[in-house]
C-alpha cells in the first residue's frame, strides 16, 4: 500500500509513518515547515518529504491519504481530496486496521507523564526480553527513537503505545485512544488540558470512560487512586481487571531523590527496591505504574526493578544540555500548571533548599494551545514558586503575562524578543545556578543560545 501523510512531522504521525514503512507500505508525506530532527529521521527510513500542501501532491496517487490532527478544513490538499472523493483516514484509525492487530496493546494515558511512563514500560518489556514495538510521543535514550514495529528479537505480540485524550482529526473528534483497544491500560492522572477542544473536565472524563469500555474483561486497567477525576470515570462502569497505586495501603513507591533509591511498597511491605537516575514523586508513580502493567504481560517485579536501574530517561525530561561557568541548562516538555510545579519541585528536592541552596532560574514559554488561550494564566505564579527567578517568552500571547505573573514580583521578568530574553537570563545567573526551560515546543533555539551566550 501507497500511504501518503498529511502533517507528516508531528510526533505522532512521524512515528506512525516509520512503522508503516518498516512494514513494507510505500510512504510518502507532507507538512508546512519540514524541518529537522524529524525530517532527516524520515528520510533515512526512506521517506519521501514535500513541503507544504500543493494539490500537485495528488499526481502521487497514493492508495489512501492519512489526515494528521493538526489539518483542518480549508487546507488546500485536503479540501481537494474531499471534492474529489479520494480515499483517506485518520492517522489513528490508520494504526489501528493496519498496526495493532493481533498484537496485545498495552496504552498509557493521563494528562501528565505518558511519555515517560511508556518509555519505561517499553524499557522494562525490552530489558525482559520481550521485544516490544512502541510508538512513543518522544524519545527514550534507551531506544533512540519514537517508534518502530517490532525488537530485534523479530515478532512480539506486545506494543506499548502513548494514548492521547487530543481529538484524532477533523472528520473524528473522539479521542486518539479510542481507537487502540489496548488489553492493558494506564490511566495516570487526569486533570482539565487542552482548552481548545474541551469544554471542561467532565468532557475528558468521558473520553477515558469511552477507553475504559474497551478493555476485555481478561484485560488489567491501571489507575491512579490518588485522582478524584479518575476515581469518577471508574465509577461510570469498569469490567476489567483493576490494579490502583498510589495509595498508602496498596500498591506506591518511596525513594529519596540524593540517592536514587527506590522501593516498591505495598503497603507498608516492601516488595524490592533498586537504584535509578530518575527525581520527583511524579516520576515514582509513572515507575510503579509500568511496573504493575509489565507483570501484566509476565514481568515480574524483581525484574522491572533491575529494569529501572538501567532506565535513561527521555529526551526532554529534565535533559542536560549542557554546562557553562558552573551553570546547568536544562530541558523540559512541562507546559501545563501542574507540570510545571512537579518538575520544579523534583530539581529542588534534587539540589536542595534553604539558604545557601543552588538558585532555580525558571525560563518559560507558554506555548500549548490551552496556555495560549489564557485558561491557566491564573495558576501560573503558584506553580512557579520554587523558582528564584523567572522569565517567560509572550510572543503570540492572547494575554497580559506580566500582569498574570505580578504576584511574584521582582523576580519575575516578561519579553516578547526571545533575544532579549536570552540577555536578562545571562545577565542574571552566576555560577551554581540550574536554568530550566520548559516549553512543549522548540523554543527558538534557546538552550543552544543561553549556552553560546554564557560561554562568551
Amino acid at each position: 500500500m501507497h500511504i501518503h501523510i498529511l502533517g507528516i512531522c508531528g510526533t505522532f504521525m512521524g512515528g506512525l509513518a516509520q512503522l508503516a514503512r518498516a512494514g513494507g507500505h510505500r510512504v510518502t508525506g507532507c507538512d508546512a515547515g519540514v524541518y529537522p530532527p524529524m525530517s532527516t529521521q524520515l528520510e533515512a527510513a526512506g521517506i519521501e518529504l514535500v513541503e507544504g500542501y500543493g494539490i500537485e501532491q495528488l499526481n502521487l496517487a497514493p492508495d489512501c491519504y492519512v489526515v494528521g490532527n493538526a489539518i483542518s478544513r480549508g487546507n488546500p490538499l485536503l479540501e481537494e481530496i474531499l471534492d474529489r472523493d479520494l480515499p483517506y483516514i485518520s492517522g489513528p484509525q490508520w494504526l489501528a486496521e493496519h498496526v495493532l492487530p493481533g498484537r496485545w496493546v498495552l496504552a498509557v494515558a493521563g494528562t501528565h507523564g505518558k511519555t515517560t511512563t511508556s518509555s519505561i514500560l517499553a524499557w522494562i518489556l525490552e530489558d525482559a526480553g520481550l521485544s516490544p514495538g512502541f510508538l512513543i510521543g518522544g524519545v527514550p535514550m534507551n531506544f533512540g527513537v519514537s517508534a518502530r514495529l517490532t525488537g530485534s528479537l523479530g515478532d512480539s505480540p506486545f506494543f506499548v503505545i502513548e494514548a492521547d485524550e487530543y481529538d484524532t482529526a477533523f472528520c473524528d473528534k473522539r479521542s486518539k485512544f479510542i481507537h487502540y483497544r489496548p488489553r492493558t491500560a494506564v490511566l495516570n492522572n487526569l486533570e482539565f488540558d487542552h482548552a481548545d477542544i474541551f469544554p471542561d473536565l467532565a468532557a475528558i472524563e468521558t473520553q477515558f470512560h469511552h477507553l475504559v469500555r474497551t478493555l476485555p474483561r481478561s484485560g488489567l486497567l491501571v489507575s491512579n487512586a490518588a485522582e478524584t477525576s479518575l476515581e469518577r470515570v471508574l465509577k461510570r462502569g469498569c469490567w476489567t481487571g483493576l490494579e490502583r497505586f498510589n495509595e498508602p495501603a496498596g500498591w506506591h513507591m518511596s525513594g529519596n531523590d540524593v540517592d536514587g533509591t527506590l522501593c516498591l511498597m505495598q503497603g507498608e511491605n516492601v516488595v524490592g527496591q533498586t537504584r535509578w537516575s530518575l527525581n520527583g514523586e511524579h516520576n515514582r508513580a509513572n515507575a510503579v505504574a509500568a511496573l504493575l502493567a509489565a507483570r501484566h504481560v509476565g514481568v515480574p517485579f524483581d525484574k522491572g526493578l533491575e529494569a529501572l536501574s538501567r532506565f535513561e530517561n527521555v529526551k526532554r525530561r529534565m535533559e542536560l544540555r549542557g554546562t557553562v561557568r558552573g551553570i546547568n541548562v536544562y530541558d523540559d516538555f512541562a507546559h501545563h500548571p501542574t507540570a510545571i510545579a512537579t518538575t520544579l519541585a523534583g530539581l529542588r528536592r534534587k539540589i536542595g533548599s534553604g539558604t545557601d541552596a543552588k538558585r532555580i532560574l525558571a525560563v518559560l514559554e507558554p506555548r500549548s494551545n490551552t496556555m495560549k488561550l489564557g485558561v491557566m494564566k491564573a495558576q501560573l505564579p503558584e506553580s512557579l514558586a520554587e523558582a528564584d527567578h523567572v522569565f517567560c517568552y509572550s510572543a503570540n500571547l492572547g494575554w497580559d503575562a506580566a500582569k498574570a505573573l505580578k504576584p511574584l514580583g521582582d523576580k519575575a521578568v516578561v519579553a516578547d524578543q526571545l533575544d532579549d530574553l536570552v540577555k536578562q537570563i545571562v545577565a542574571t545567573a552566576r555560577p551554581g545556578d540550574q536554568i530550566l526551560v520548559m516549553s512543549n515546543g522548540g523554543f527558538g533555539g534557546i538552550h543552544d543560545k543561553l549556552l553560546l551566550a554564557l560561554a562568551a
